[in-house]
């Protein structure tokens, strides 16, 4: 028999259901000196099964797993993400070597970006020394917000990831984050509809969201924080 190929799908009002026996496990956000977000760091692992449902009204006491209580707490899980593709809502940010695109309705806060003056004004910089620090931060950029482009090349810099789940924590700004699905899984709207298959997408969980599916970094306002560092 084939394997099941990974997919997420959102459940009307209710959690993600994961299918394919996709890898899931805590995904810290590590400072540098400067206390800038700079790497990660894998934490505890869950166990792997066919099929999970993973929280998103956040109020879940099984974290990240589902234990029905969006049944009970009245939440609104209705998707209200643009269906356009993130090729429509991106800008362009033109460097001498490096194309920076960036989508903001996509942003988590993440603030690998925010390193030696901005991956923004980073990309408009030459040099090697330049281009190595962009790059470091755009890679690690959890929702793809900010994707990159070689100008000789044409070619797309991504990371190589394979198909798995982080549950994001932050502990510098002592916040829980999102779910950072990786590796081309797709995710299906509760309707069916499929949204743009992508590297990296990441998706609420704290379930105060203003673009669900996704992340817009409202687990900060919230307090979200899941017991898990």
């Amino acid at each position: 028999m084939d394997p099941v190929a990974p997919k997420v799908v959102v459940s009307k009002n209710g959690p993600y259901i994961v299918t394919g026996s996709v890898p899931v496990a805590v995904e810290t956000i590590a400072t540098n000196e400067e206390g800038g977000s700079w790497e990660w760091v894998r934490g505890r692992s869950f166990p792997a099964a066919p099929a999970v449902r993973l929280c998103r009204c956040g109020g879940s006491s099984n974290k990240p797993f589902c234990d029905g209580t969006h049944l009970s707490n009245g939440f609104d899980g209705t998707e209200v993400a643009s269906r356009a593709s993130f090729a429509e809502q991106a800008e362009v940010i033109n460097g001498p070597s490096l194309e920076l695109f960036d989508a903001q309705s996509f942003c988590v806060g993440a603030r690998f970006c925010d390193n030696f003056g901005s991956a923004w004004n980073l990309v408009e910089e030459s040099g090697a020394r330049a281009r190595e620090l962009v790059t470091h931060e755009v890679l690690r950029c959890p929702s793809g917000r900010l994707v990159l482009r070689d100008n000789h090349t044409g070619a797309v810099l991504e990371p190589e990831l394979a198909p798995s789940i982080g549950v994001v924590e932050d502990p510098s700004e002592d916040r829980s984050g999102p779910l950072w699905v990786r590796g081309k899984i797709p995710v299906h709207s509760a309707n069916g509809t499929p949204y743009e298959v992508r590297n990296r997408v990441t998706l609420c969980r704290c379930g105060k969201s203003q673009n669900k599916p996704f992340c817009d970094g409202s687990h900060f306002a919230a307090g979200f924080k899941d017991g898990l560092f």
